[in-house]
């Protein structure tokens, strides 16, 4: 598969991209490098390879979700830029 000069002034048009002759002569020829470099994936025979979802072995790498001891509220509080002697101090949002 080959793309031609207006087939790259469509899509050039469709992107919105204003592309000058020589521009347009440039990306026909990098595209055309593109679409080759692609088309060799076609090449090797793959009709006895089962379809993969994934290249390697995927498990859940999550940890059980355990209650843990609670940050005691002078440690949490600790670093507040506005706070009283109970909570954290923040702008009203509504009005």
């Amino acid at each position: 598969m080959s793309l031609s000069t207006e087939d790259v002034a469509k899509v050039a048009v469709l992107a919105r991209l204003r592309l000058s002759p020589d521009e347009l002569q440039t990306f026909t020829g990098q595209l055309n490098a593109i679409v080759d470099y692609v088309a060799q994936l076609q090449e090797p025979d793959t009709s006895d390879v089962e379809p993969l979802a994934h290249g390697v072995e995927v498990r859940n790498v999550f940890r059980d979700d355990v209650r843990g001891p609670a940050l005691p509220r002078e440690a949490a509080l600790a670093n507040a830029p506005k706070r009283n002697s109970e909570s954290f101090l923040v702008p009203a949002v509504l009005d």
